[in-house]
């Protein structure tokens, strides 16, 4: 069983998502928030699985709530809901950690399917919007001068090149074919990019990557 909570400053919406979800036996809403605190608050409460969080609400915004969610080492895992796919608020909070985003316009389906991807341990956004996302906003990134960050002396050279890939949003087949290896063995320098790293997941690793300005957007 999937425990999720869901956060939005809009009742109807919550409800509908609630619908939504109710149709699905693995899957269980275990509270709803109307701001960013009342989410901070039951996410240490209740402990769910997923929040699946809007980014712009009164009190405290998504992006906030995400970055006390994930700073307090709290093991749910957060999606946030945007308008649009190209949204600053969207962006700041994937740096926050959150292990993804949804378009509000998200089918029923997408979001059923985004929940227990993101329970599993994988994120939600796809390369697509990764790489627009990332390029979009660059500047935000870090500057050139700045210090490395020392957790890329951990790394293979093997595994900055998976890195760069993962960074430039492309799937791990299509990272298998760029390095000529098999999707198992990209599979796996995934795992240990992001155990080395302590990242959560793959779009964490990409915005790291971009932050250390190991790939550079044109």
């Amino acid at each position: 069983m999937t425990t999720v909570l869901l956060v939005d400053d809009e009742p109807l919406l919550r409800v509908g998502f609630g619908m939504v979800l109710a149709a699905h036996p693995d899957l269980t809403v275990v509270g709803e928030a109307g701001n960013g605190a009342e989410a901070v608050e039951l996410t240490r409460r209740l402990r769910p699985d997923v929040v699946v969080m809007d980014v712009r609400m009164p009190v405290l915004d998504g992006v906030e709530a995400t970055r006390q969610i994930v700073g307090a080492g709290l093991p749910s895992r957060v999606v946030v809901l945007t308008t649009f796919d190209l949204d600053e608020y969207a962006f700041a909070a994937l740096q926050a950690g959150a292990s993804g985003f949804l378009l509000k316009n998200t089918e029923p389906a997408g979001l059923v399917a985004a929940i227990r991807t993101v329970a599993s341990g994988d994120a939600v956004v796809a390369p697509r919007v990764t790489r627009r996302l990332l390029e979009t906003f660059a500047g935000q990134l870090g500057a050139p001068d700045r210090q490395p960050d020392p957790r890329l002396a951990r790394l293979t050279d093997r595994e900055r090149e998976v890195l760069g890939q993962v960074a430039t949003g492309r799937s791990n087949a299509e990272i298998a074919v760029e390095l000529t290896v098999s999707e198992l063995t990209v599979k796996t320098h995934v795992g240990r990019v992001l155990t080395k790293l302590e990242l959560r997941d793959r779009t964490q690793a990409a915005v790291f990557a971009h932050r250390e300005r190991l790939v550079v957007p044109d």
